[in-house]
């Protein structure tokens, strides 16, 4: 039994150690190679360089040539920009709606409660190009022109159901047995609200938003059928160099935007550890 355990235990280790293996070296991949002097063939070493992220930001360097146009530096900053403020917006209109529905569908009764719930996961579990295709149509027959609030319109229709989920998770775990007590105090509806129930959600209000920020800032399929011809975004800048063929710059691009990743998230636990 003892050597079954051991044996149950080693093989449990292995399978984990594999499993963050192959997550987690293409990514260290990636930033070794956004390093590699090479401009043609990023898999042979050629020495150790800075100039990929110098190029990134509009610097010329001694691989220029080779590398990233600098009449493209300027579209790149353009899209970051947009990614940015798509991402902003969207993060605060979703968490606001998810939020609400949350709260609404967890604390009240009315007809029609459980569809609304059905409904609410529906965008989350329906394939990306096909929300894309739906969207497309209905701005289209709308005569909605595409661009900038289309973005924004549509992954809010998506991004909602994420801050959905994540507060109602919260909201099933808290005691409401603290409302009460503030009722019982005379405190009233709004001061319970505020100074009892939020700071227990703030967590989950948290956590939704930073999940809605991250989602938006790396949505492709969606962002790609309803941003029309004026808008590009960082995912979609990327894609568009993808299709002319890996370039080193890409990979520094996507170490930068790891390491946006990596802050935003450990911004989010700092935030929710100063909640507890």
């Amino acid at each position: 039994m003892k050597i079954a355990r051991t044996l149950f235990n080693g093989g449990l280790a292995l399978y984990t150690l594999l499993f963050f293996a192959f997550i987690y070296i293409p990514l260290v991949l990636i930033a070794v190679y956004s390093f590699n002097a090479n401009p043609v063939n990023m898999m042979s070493w050629s020495g150790f360089t800075t100039d990929w992220y110098a190029q990134v930001f509009g610097f010329k360097t001694a691989v220029s040539e080779n590398a990233l146009y600098i009449e493209s530096t300027d579209q790149l900053i353009a899209a970051v920009f947009n990614s940015l403020k798509i991402a902003l917006t969207t993060t605060v209109i979703s968490t606001l709606l998810g939020t609400a529905m949350a709260i609404a569908l967890h604390r009240f009764n009315f007809f029609g409660k459980r569809f609304y719930q059905v409904a609410m996961f529906m965008p989350m579990l329906m394939p990306d190009i096909v929300l894309g295709i739906a969207l497309l149509i209905f701005f289209v027959s709308a005569g909605i022109q595409l661009g900038l609030m289309t973005i924004i319109i549509g992954q809010c229709t998506f991004l909602t159901s994420y801050v959905f989920i994540v507060v109602s998770a919260r909201l099933a775990g808290m005691d409401r047995t603290l409302e009460n007590a503030s009722a019982d105090l005379g405190a009233n509806e709004w001061m319970t609200f505020r100074r009892v129930v939020l700071p227990q959600l703030m967590p989950g209000i948290l956590g939704g938003a930073l999940l809605a920020f991250i989602i938006s800032m790396d949505d492709l399929v969606i962002t790609y059928f309803i941003a029309g011809v004026d808008v590009t975004t960082l995912p979609m800048f990327i894609f568009a160099m993808l299709r002319r063929g890996i370039k080193p710059e890409i990979n520094a691009i996507a170490v930068m935007m790891l390491t946006f990743s990596f802050l935003v998230a450990s911004l989010g636990l700092y935030l929710r550890s100063r909640q507890k």
